[in-house]
């Protein structure tokens, strides 16, 4: 034991460069991620700025029941849920998609010019979507607008419709995040043996023959990982988006519980109810997170751990 150890030691030492540069992310990891999990206690105190963190009275489970009594505990659930799951189901599959295609390109200047329209988008930043959307949709002068006059729309405000919302978000979503989502199956795509290719078309088989049989297959693990990790955000739709598209007329489909927190514990000052709701916001998280992964493991043998 005492030669492993400083046989490990001795290792440490002549290494130690590599050591000094984990150190840094190392106490990154600390200080953002795990000093903060401190704060969680505030769920379930008064929490009062004058007694601090420490001094404020506990109150157990006060402000969970007082959260999953409220009002309008179901429905801001279920914008948060339908907005998420409808973010998965429409940009998932075109992501993958896009990689295909874009790896089936045999032009080197036409997979180029694709990959820079398709990547361009999502160096664009939130507020000047959102700002672009605005003046594109607006009911007098959007351009947007105008084209959809032409097929007989009313001209009503798009950002101020309930209906609307959801759609507005996810396919502008799609469009700025779409090619780098692609990215990464386009990477995993790039390692398949291109002797699987080759024996596939001596056997004859055809493009679409050889996506269904190589490409997919090889990407599965990949998009295994990938659907898991989305599903453990399932409950934490960006709030930045959300909140710019957010007013009055749409409110009823665009409370989620993040602006539903930034409101009440920010803008009302209730920090302890605004904690508990976050903290609830992850627990779920965690757990369609793992239950996903255990799903995964028992239908094949892709899974994070």
């Amino acid at each position: 034991m005492n030669d492993l150890y400083k046989k490990k030691s001795r290792l440490m030492i002549q290494h130690w460069q590599l050591y000094l540069l984990l150190l840094f992310p190392l106490v990154n990891l600390i200080i953002f991620k795990y000093l903060p999990i401190l704060g969680l206690q505030m769920a379930f105190k008064d929490f009062r700025v004058n007694k601090g963190m420490w001094g404020s009275p506990w109150v157990g489970m006060k402000h969970f029941m007082a959260f999953f009594t409220s009002p309008n505990f179901w429905s801001i659930i279920g914008n948060t849920i339908v907005l998420s799951v409808y973010t998965i189901l429409a940009s998932f599959p075109l992501a993958i998609l896009l990689a295909i295609g874009m790896n089936e390109l045999a032009n080197v200047r036409a997979r180029k010019t694709v990959q820079f329209f398709t990547y361009a988008p999502y160096f664009i930043s939130t507020v000047v979507l959102v700002s672009m959307m605005m003046q594109m949709f607006d009911p007098r002068i959007g351009i947007l607008t105008k084209v959809l006059q032409v097929f007989g729309y009313r001209g009503d405000n798009l950002f101020g419709s309930t209906s609307a919302f959801r759609h507005l978000y996810v396919w502008s979503g799609i469009w700025q995040q779409t090619g780098y989502n692609a990215i990464i199956y386009l990477a995993a795509l790039t390692s398949i043996n291109p002797e699987l290719y080759d024996a596939a078309r001596v056997d004859g088989c055809s493009k679409w023959q050889r996506i269904w049989h190589i490409d997919l297959p090889g990407i599965r693990p990949t998009i295994i990982i990938l659907l898991i990790l989305n599903m453990g955000y399932i409950m934490s739709v960006g709030f930045e988006k959300v909140y710019l598209m957010q007013n009055p007329m749409n409110l009823e489909t665009s409370e989620i519980i993040s602006t539903y927190v930034y409101r009440i514990g920010l803008i009302n000052s209730d920090f302890s109810f605004s904690t508990a709701v976050g903290f609830f916001n992850s627990i779920i998280n965690l757990v369609l997170m793992l239950t996903v992964n255990r799903v995964a493991q028992k239908l094949g043998d892709t899974s994070l751990w």
